[in-house]
């Protein structure tokens, strides 16, 4: 019997997988993300076998130097920019995400924000509560149409390339990519990639960033760049925080150049930006994306799967290399 331990309260469906299998299973009592000093006192007090993390979990060097018996850290996330992989390898510890399975809800949440910013629903909602609606207005609250616009991705990886066949399907929509590698299933939706992000943004009506958190995209999307973008476009951001620079982005809200700005994700969660409150047009939500039953308990499942395959003598078949 092994010994797991999970760094706060996630859905069942995993550790049923797991307990189902002899193993224990020790989940934090804690309602909240722990501190790096109460993870490294828990894994050194617990010797556990593996141990399923959050996107919050800093597993940085010193994390792992305490994870003596540790074999597997099971990201319960795609992203995996809060682990230290190299230092990982080194320590031969495995490191596995949650690819695929939160792609669908992901996409449906940045399309969510994408329609409802079109159509201005969040301004109509909170200008109706407050009892401001008083008949009908030719004039009031004019949106616009997504059908036949363009759509722009900044990572064209599962997620965005999903976000792009919805629109497409629904809105035939173009799709202007961004990307280093060729995408062949939106090049076959007449999809048009472009080696530089300019492209993208100065021609694109919506633009919906699925990059990953790297050193390479850190304010990538920063005041130059956005300065770049077409004006009345929409901007969405359901990837990382840190690829935008709200600095700039409030900045560039504030000339009016935007329709609108989704934003499910912070520079420093759960902080963000104060001003960004202050702007009609902008929608904000708490990094829920992913947030359906059934992404998440997949993630769980996942999860128990990736440890699993450790304790079998196998490489976790979402290995982080």
């Amino acid at each position: 019997m092994a010994k797991i331990f999970v760094t706060r309260s996630i859905l069942e469906d995993g550790i049923k997988v797991l307990k189902n299998e002899g193993h224990e299973v020790v989940v934090s009592k804690e309602n909240r993300n722990l501190t790096k000093k109460e993870l490294i006192k828990e894994l050194q007090r617990g010797k556990y076998d593996a141990v399923i993390t959050l996107l919050t979990d800093s597993i940085d060097k010193e994390v792992l130097s305490v994870a003596k018996t540790v074999k597997i850290f099971a990201n319960y996330a795609v992203g995996y920019n809060n682990i230290d992989i190299k230092v990982a390898k080194e320590k031969n510890i495995f490191i596995s995400n949650t690819p695929d399975v939160l792609t669908e809800t992901v996409a449906e949440h940045a399309v969510a924000m994408i329609m409802a910013l079109a159509s201005r629903l969040k301004e109509a909602d909170i200008f109706t509560r407050k009892g401001k609606y008083k008949g009908w207005d030719p004039k009031l609250f004019l949106g616009t149409e997504l059908v036949n616009k363009k759509i722009g991705i900044l990572g064209a990886g599962r997620i965005g390339t999903r976000v792009a066949e919805i629109l497409f399907n629904a809105f035939n929509m173009k799709c202007l990519y961004y990307d280093k590698f060729k995408n062949e299933k939106l090049d076959k939706m007449g999809a048009v990639q472009h080696m530089s992000p300019v492209e993208v943004l100065s021609c694109s009506d919506v633009i919906s960033v699925h990059l990953p958190l790297r050193g390479s995209t850190y304010h990538f999307l920063n005041k130059d760049l956005l300065k770049k973008t077409k004006h009345g476009a929409i901007l969405i951001n359901t990837s990382r925080g840190p690829i935008i620079n709200e600095d700039d982005l409030v900045s560039l809200i504030k000339e009016d150049r935007l329709s609108g700005v989704g934003l499910d994700v912070f520079e420093e969660e759960p902080k963000f930006n104060k001003a960004l409150k202050n702007f009609d047009r902008v929608l904000l939500t708490p990094h829920i994306a992913s947030a359906s039953m059934e992404a998440r308990g997949a993630m769980s499942c996942l999860c128990a799967e990736n440890i699993l395959d450790v304790f079998a003598g196998k490489t976790p078949r979402n290995q982080v290399k």
